[in-house]
């Protein structure tokens, strides 16, 4: 999935799950604030490692079930993970999905493409489909929120 769905879905998971919707998103924002870099620079030789890896989540979790902020982070953390893994298995590449066990797995033939090459990549496989789905009901749902508050502050005032 491309950055700005991570923190649309965030968002979305943060409102509904009653979570600091900030801290979700932040916590949406992190594997990518910290993997894409670490490759960039070279210092890992894959996009998806540190913060892609599910081992790295889990080690968070006993902190997350003890404070409440570090368990919105993990929400949109585990929400971007799984958004990931969800991509690259409707792309026909499920074996890219073992980022999520970095370090003890890697995918056999991970793709190498950084970031803004990836996006012309992305055009048109299937998850890009289902990206633009999310976004029109992300869409619709925002509209129908404007209107509702709209139609409350105009009756409010009469």
């Amino acid at each position: 999935m491309l950055f700005g769905t991570h923190l649309v879905a965030a968002a979305a998971l943060g409102e509904w799950s009653r979570r600091s919707l900030p801290v979700v998103v932040l916590g949406a924002a992190f594997p990518d604030l910290v993997d894409k870099p670490l490759a960039m620079l070279g210092v890992v030789d894959v996009f998806h490692s540190v913060g892609h890896s599910a081992l790295f989540l889990l080690a968070v979790a006993p902190l997350a079930y003890a404070i409440p902020s570090v368990r919105a982070f993990a929400l949109g953390w585990g929400s971007h993970l799984a958004l990931d893994a969800f991509h690259v298995v409707i792309n026909g590449r499920a074996d890219d999905a073992l980022f999520l066990g970095w370090p003890l797995t890697t995918p056999p033939t991970p793709l190498r493409i950084p970031p803004g090459e990836f996006f012309f990549y992305y055009l048109w496989s299937p998850s890009f489909f289902v990206e633009i789905l999310l976004w029109l009901v992300a869409i619709v749902v925002l509209q129908s929120r404007i209107r509702d508050t709209v139609a409350w502050v105009r009756d409010g005032r009469d």
